[in-house]
């Protein structure tokens, strides 16, 4: 079978720790290229990727008829229009989280790609995180009985605004709503469909910041509360995930290991990739079937590579896509919303 020939667009964190590594580590794909403009990023795709041509300008990769597939992994305010130009151009493409800046432009990549009848999706890569794999399974499993209530945090601790990145500037797209927010949407989402209604308290907490850093999200589903949380003054973060049901709870500390892993150089092809230890597993404290259940639950292993094993699936074999671009449109609507929450100080109906 014809491998997939695949150009990256940008190799910054996006490029360089998630797509690179795991294009590679899948058997039915082979990184053809990569554009950048810098000189240090170019010697480490000749080090690392030593088969993928360097290219400078994205409208190379477009141009060339051997690229099967585009990812864009640049600033989130460039997605709509390079997405645009790889599926005029006749490629299917992957954009990085998040898929646009507004729900308009998702709608305008959606109907694009069936024009052109290309495979367009989203990495929202955090639905193969072990943590959200492991609840997913408990809230199945029916151990906690009716689920009333999910709590979600994605925090980080910097005090202090990082210059040489866009994700500081005030420029659309940048801040943790929509960097951190969208991760938190989409594993919503995935579980429990379309909200009702949003509220939210969205602030920039740290002094000189020009970006949201903070923001608190309620997504309102019948007899369930689900809270959204991510802030940049987190010195001492709380559980990841709080799970409560009317039968018990389940609540797990840290976050998943894969962007540590492929920071510090890992492939997901080798043994313990995704593999939580076991102080970070959840606990469950519950009554099932008259029964105390109370202990350590073993966390799924995590497996950001089988979002693209399954794009290699549509592609050859006519799979189902699993994230779809309706879905990453919704995402992107449920932070318009609440966008409109903070600024109407009420709550704002889906």
């Amino acid at each position: 079978m014809k491998k997939i020939q695949v150009g990256l667009i940008g190799f910054g964190m996006a490029g360089r720790v998630f797509h690179a590594p795991i294009i590679s580590s899948v058997p039915g794909f082979n990184l053809h290229s990569v554009t950048t403009s810098k000189p240090e990023s170019a010697e480490i795709i000749r080090q690392k990727y030593p088969q993928a041509t360097i290219k400078t300008r994205a409208e190379e990769v477009f141009a060339d008829a051997a690229i099967d597939l585009v990812v864009i992994a640049t600033p989130t305010h460039s997605h709509f229009e390079l997405a645009q130009k790889a599926l005029a151009a006749g490629k299917h493409v992957l954009v990085d989280k998040p898929f646009t800046v507004t729900s308009q432009q998702a709608e305008e990549l959606i109907q694009l790609a069936q024009a052109q009848d290309k495979l367009l999706t989203v990495f929202q890569n955090r639905r193969w995180d072990s943590d959200f794999k492991t609840v997913k399974k408990v809230i199945e499993s029916g151990l906690l009985g009716q689920l009333v209530e999910l709590e979600v945090h994605f925090d980080r601790f910097r005090n202090y605004i990082k210059g040489g990145t866009w994700k500081e500037e005030d420029v659309d797209g940048a801040g943790t709503l929509y960097d951190l927010g969208v991760h938190l949407v989409d594993q919503a989402v995935t579980l429990f469909g379309n909200p009702q209604a949003v509220t939210a308290d969205i602030r920039a907490q740290r002094p000189q910041s020009r970006v949201i850093d903070n923001f608190e999200m309620i997504l309102h589903y019948p007899q369930l509360k689900v809270t959204l949380k991510s802030g940049y003054l987190v010195k001492q973060p709380g559980p990841h995930f709080i799970l409560l049901g009317d039968k018990g709870s389940f609540v797990k500390q840290g976050m998943d290991v894969q962007e540590e892993q492929l920071n510090n150089g890992m492939t997901p092809l080798e043994p313990g990739f995704g593999k939580e230890p076991e102080e970070l597993w959840g606990t469950i404290s519950t009554e099932y079937e008259g029964l105390e259940i109370n202990g350590k639950i073993t966390s799924e292993i995590g497996s950001y590579i089988d979002l693209y094993k399954n794009i290699a699936g549509v592609i050859n074999n006519g799979e189902s896509l699993i994230v779809t671009p309706q879905q990453a449109k919704t995402n992107i609507r449920i932070i318009e919303l609440a966008l409109q929450s903070q600024a109407e100080r009420r709550t704002v109906e889906f």
